[in-house]
């Protein structure tokens, strides 16, 4: 009997032994990556094939233009990258890529926050950086802090600091840069003509800091004066969006306390920005109503139109805006042809004739010239690989989390980068992307279509290369790419666009003179402090400055030669005082004469009384 019960259990064993060979594997950890990729592909692939892992499935879901579908197929191509690895390397594991395009990226957001909470949300989620804080807040991101610090030598330290700044949420990573843009101050290079100023070396001249908003407001002045400009800026209307809070960090400013997680109404800061915008609009340089001008309809046809006494639709001289203006005046008809009189777009050529790009000038000296940026990021659910086996295990969740960030790092290859930038007019997240602009090499590949990347990739991008790949637009963007060693980011905080919306308002009534300067900061203040999630999530620091204008001095420049100053050019505010003082002065000797000839009448009647 004891021989037959032995038997018996060594026959169990032995059918046991395949299945608990497997169960024994689970428990073991993926290999831990290193910062070096190949080697922690294959390291991670041979895991997956070890452990009978043959297939595994991603999706990515990205928003945006129709030009910017590398940030869709960026992740397909590095999964493809992946594939080849290890099919080079004899190992019978393939990633396949479901892909999800949403135009409008809020909508998208909102797609994923409600997919997430149901387990049918992408894998990959690519969009701006202005979510990362509530996504990874609310545990829907994957943290890759680990990661990212394995591979900083490697790969991360070549990004631009700043927009890696942007990927992180409470000094952790939860996303990785995918593109971005800057917001240069465009110069009309015909209305400078027309003034007699050389532009040669302004770009400099803003860099050095030595070129400031007081400069801008009396070259505004002065191509007014001149009849070369109907108008001396230009901006957007809006709220949220980003452009005009480039003053508050360009007169030394913040908007937000990495310390203590909280915005900040900087006082000083935004009563020079008001202060700024309203010299301009007393001047007759910008229009009081630019808050409610509309975009295809007055704002651009003004900045690319030419000057009215011509028959255009109206010109300036200076013009707050982003790096993609440069492909939008390619393909909108905003340009009233004075020739034809028909509406059409602008060529390359012609935009590049026409406008010159600085950074946004420093407020004043001593301040430093800023750009301002809104980086779209590579993110990673927090859930990834959850349509793949064995996920609830902890060891495979990792793994497929390790292959995702793999995948992330692939996608984020200079190349891709620098495609992506050219044919979507968006700046070069890092430095080698930026450097391969200037490349003729590549840029003759790319129009050619001779890209290290898979025929699928291939074909979904040959239209729009077709369209966009232009070599004064490439010059455009690798010319730009410094801009991004001075840029700000607008606060990833869920209450920021509020404050936006707040600052919008008071900006509107100091412009249309309803408000004071001075007046306007305190309507932001009592505007936060009555707002119950603002209040608590707000500091207000700095004074409003006394006795502070955009100009503080009269300004004297003589010369009639190309490239300097121009004639004499006083501010509003200046010109206000000087004719008081003159004014006062005549007023005095008038006053003066007639009580000097009562008091000697007076003598004399005094003189006359005593007489009597």
């Amino acid at each position: 009997m004891r021989a037959k019960i032995l038997a018996l259990l060594l026959v169990a064993a032995l059918i046991a032994a395949p299945l608990a060979v497997p169960l024994a594997r689970a428990q073991e950890q993926p290999p831990e990556l290193t910062g070096n990729w190949q080697q922690d592909v294959i390291a991670l692939g041979k895991w997956f094939q070890a452990h009978g892992v043959t297939k595994i499935h991603f999706s990515v879901q990205a928003a945006g233009d129709p030009n910017s579908v590398m940030r869709m197929y960026g992740i397909v191509e590095a999964a493809n990258r992946i594939n080849k690895v290890w099919a080079d390397n004899g190992i019978n594991v393939k990633i396949t890529v479901d892909t999800y395009w949403e135009s409008d990226f809020k909508k998208q957001f909102d797609n994923f926050v409600t997919q997430y909470d149901l387990g049918q949300n992408g894998d990959f989620f690519v969009n701006s950086y202005i979510y990362i804080a509530t996504l990874a807040a609310d545990g829907r991101l994957l943290d890759i802090t680990e990661w990212v610090q394995k591979y900083w030598n490697s790969v991360f330290s070549d990004f631009y600091a700043p927009l890696m700044k942007a990927a992180q949420y409470k000094g952790k990573y939860y996303g990785i840069p995918q593109d971005t843009e800057a917001r240069p101050l465009y110069i009309r290079k015909d209305v400078a003509k027309c003034m007699g100023w050389d532009l040669t070396g302004l770009a400099e001249k803003v860099k050095k800091g030595e070129f400031t908003w007081a400069d801008v407001f009396l070259k505004a002045k002065e191509a007014k004066e001149k009849g070369c400009a109907d108008w001396g800026l230009i901006h957007r209307r809006g709220s949220a969006h980003p452009d005009l809070i480039q003053f508050i960090f360009a007169y030394g400013g913040k908007l937000y306390d990495n310390k203590t997680g909280k915005l900040v109404v900087d006082k000083t800061a935004i009563y020079k920005w008001f202060a700024t915008e309203a010299a301009f609009a007393d001047a007759g340089l910008l229009p009081r109503n630019i808050l409610d001008w509309d975009w295809a309809t007055q704002i651009h046809p003004t900045i690319v139109g030419e000057s009215k006494a011509k028959g255009g639709t109206g010109n300036t001289l200076f013009d707050i805006g982003g790096t993609w203006y440069w492909t939008e005046w390619q393909t909108k008809d905003y340009y009233l042809d004075p020739h034809t009189h028909q509406k059409r777009p602008l060529t390359p050529e012609e935009v590049k004739e026409k406008f010159y790009y600085t950074l946004f000038p420093a407020g004043e000296k001593g301040d430093k010239p800023v750009t301002l940026s809104q980086p779209f990021m590579w993110m990673i659910a927090a859930n990834t690989g959850k349509d793949n086996p064995h996920y609830n295990d902890p060891a495979y969740k990792k793994a497929y989390e390790e292959l995702a960030f793999l995948i992330v790092v692939a996608a984020s290859d200079p190349v891709i980068n620098a495609v992506h930038s050219i044919i979507s007019a968006h700046v070069p997240v890092r430095k080698q992307a930026s450097a391969l602009l200037k490349n003729k090499t590549f840029i003759n590949n790319l129009v050619n279509l001779k890209l290290p990347f898979s025929q699928q990739v291939i074909d979904a991008i040959a239209p729009i290369v077709k369209k966009t790949a232009n070599p004064i637009n490439i010059e455009f963007l690798a010319n730009v790419s410094y801009m991004l060693d001075y840029t700000h980011l607008a606060p990833s905080h869920p209450y920021y666009n509020k404050l936006a919306d707040i600052f919008k308002d008071a900006l509107d009534k100091v412009l249309k003179g309803e408000m004071k300067p001075a007046d306007a900061v305190n309507y932001v203040v009592q505007k936060v402090k009555a707002d119950p999630d603002l209040k608590d999530n707000t500091e207000i620091i700095g004074e409003i400055p006394a006795h502070w204008s955009l100009v503080p001095q009269a300004t004297t420049t003589t010369s009639p030669a190309a490239g300097t100053q121009g004639t004499a050019t006083t501010s509003p505010a200046q010109a206000q005082t000087t004719t008081g003082k003159k004014g006062g002065g005549h007023t005095g000797l008038i006053i003066g004469t007639i009580v000097l000839i009562i008091i000697i009448i007076a003598a004399w009647l005094a003189v006359r009384g005593k007489g009597q």
